[in-house]
């Protein structure tokens, strides 16, 4: 089954002929593709997505900085998504995401899909601006590249949803994506990879923001991006708006993250079976 778009003739190629594109976005390495898969793939894709809001198993975000709905892992998964994750996790997809990238560390998946998979927002929901949890929850594994998937067909410039990418010192919005269908977001994640859908979402009351994400880890990573300690998703203010987002206090596993080395707080998990 060919997952991608036939008018892409060899993945790996494209990922080599597109890689200074990538490394040269701005205000961080990133790339959009559009009409990358095949379109009859992700027209069953996104008919069968279903009403997160309904299901079981799901993880609701309802915070000032964050109001988006969210699967656990598979449970919710169609046949047809779960057989595209699974490609988006396979060896020809990462040798792609390699060559794209330039990154040297050898790029492994997440088939627990830990905060990926399925992703809504509804009307009024958000995601501010924000640098992504930088170690895999149950593996210790470094964060490393997100990829992003929309599945809105008709989307109007007016409904909102924008990803945007912001620069390091939270000035300005460098880039603004509309979410519409079969177009791919693909970034480098680090602790200065700014982006989110900040400013409520303005859709009708009767469509959502659907996506799907996939995100890719690595055993280490290069000494500058190397961080002091584990941490959560870091929530930003933009320039210019006060009260931006809200500092939620430190919960104890916070403290815990912020004053244990990840060497000797990887060890205790494992001696205890700790599961987040």
């Amino acid at each position: 089954m060919n997952y991608i778009n036939e008018s892409i003739k060899d993945l790996k190629q494209l990922g080599k002929d597109k890689q200074q594109e990538y490394l040269s976005g701005d205000p961080f390495p990133n790339i959009v593709f559009d009409n990358f898969f095949n379109e009859d793939i992700l027209n069953k894709v996104a008919e069968d997505f279903p009403d997160l809001s309904k299901k079981k198993d799901i993880i609701v975000y309802n915070t000032q900085d964050e109001k988006k709905l969210a699967a656990k892992g598979e449970s919710n998964f169609t046949e047809g998504t779960k057989l595209l994750a699974h490609y988006l996790n396979s060896e020809p997809f990462l040798e792609f995401l390699q060559d794209l990238t330039g990154i040297k560390e050898k790029l492994i998946p997440d088939p627990y899909f830990n905060g990926g998979g399925y992703h809504e927002i509804k009307p009024g929901g958000l995601l501010k601006v924000h640098a992504d949890f930088n170690k895999h929850v149950d593996t210790m594994l470094d964060r490393r590249l997100n990829l992003l998937v929309y599945l809105n067909k008709d989307w109007e410039e007016s409904y909102g949803g924008h990803f945007e990418l912001w620069d390091k010192d939270m000035t300005k919005s460098c880039k603004k994506v509309l979410p519409i269908f079969n177009r791919v977001a693909i970034f480098s994640t680090t602790d200065f990879s700014y982006h989110g859908h900040p400013d409520p979402l303005t859709c009708p009351p009767d469509r959502s923001r659907k996506s799907l994400a996939l995100y890719y880890y690595s055993n280490g990573r290069p000494k500058s991006e190397i961080s002091p300690r584990a941490h959560a998703t870091l929530f930003k203010d933009r320039a210019g708006i006060k009260g931006d987002t809200i500092k939620q206090p430190l919960t104890f596993k916070d403290v815990v993250n912020e004053v244990v080395p990840p060497i000797l707080l990887r060890g205790v998990k494992k001696l205890i079976g700790y599961k987040s």
